[in-house]
């Protein structure tokens, strides 16, 4: 009887150690499937700012007359206003040496369908994209002109329901923006001075908005 308790014991220790030896492999395994699962996060030094499911951290703009605002398949929509329809970041941001990179769609109407209003030290600006009848891209405003009138002022085609990604820089001396990766901007700020049109006040400090057009923006992303 002795010996059959034995052999029992022994039996289920050998299973036992198999047991443990397969689970430490599993957790020790650098391509075990837990290690293959990666965090959601932007590039190297960027912060997301969207997550893509909630406009949390974010405010819908209180413009007059805008258009309704949603998530639809993880971008942020803004459907066509009477004016502009916008979001405004509700949290801390920065007033210079830092960059912006989204990436936006137009869905349907004939003006901009990306206007970036964002802080400049103790002034602001906005990237128009998009604008007057739909291909002025340009800073509004510099030295009281706005973005279809000074020296930022260009032309680019944009098709409908093609994604665009647009990255704006804003350091001491100078305001940068490309689109795709091309430089549509490249202003240097000494001497410049910078506001806003009173259309997009309300989207101070940092927000986006489309204007009597609808749009969709994604990928929303800060580096400092």
């Amino acid at each position: 009887m002795s010996n059959i308790k034995s052999s029992f014991i022994q039996t289920v220790s050998f299973f036992a150690a198999l047991f443990l030896i397969g689970l430490t492999a599993c957790v020790d395994n650098p391509k075990s499937k837990n290690r293959d699962v990666k965090p959601r996060s932007a590039d190297p030094g960027w912060v997301q700012l969207f997550d893509g499911e909630t406009l949390d951290g974010w405010v819908v703009t209180n413009f007059v007359l805008p258009g309704t605002v949603e998530v639809v398949d993880g971008a942020i929509q803004l459907e066509m206003g009477d004016g502009c329809t916008g979001v405004t970041w509700g949290d801390d941001f920065p007033k210079m040496e830092y960059e912006v990179k989204l990436e936006a769609k137009k869905l349907s109407g004939n003006d901009f369908f990306c206007g970036i209003t964002f802080p400049v030290g103790d002034s602001f600006c906005s990237l128009i994209v998009g604008g007057w009848g739909g291909p002025v891209v340009g800073l509004s405003n510099i030295d009281g002109y706005d973005a279809s009138e000074n020296e930022t002022s260009s032309l680019k085609k944009f098709e409908p329901d093609s994604w665009y990604t647009i990255h704006l820089k804003v350091s001491s001396d100078k305001i940068e923006a490309w689109i795709d990766g091309e430089q549509v901007i490249n202003l240097d700020t000494r001497g410049k001075q910078l506001s806003i049109r009173s259309d997009v006040a309300p989207s101070k400090p940092f927000g986006i908005c489309s204007w009597r057009t609808s749009s969709t923006l994604r990928n929303i992303r800060l580096k400092k």
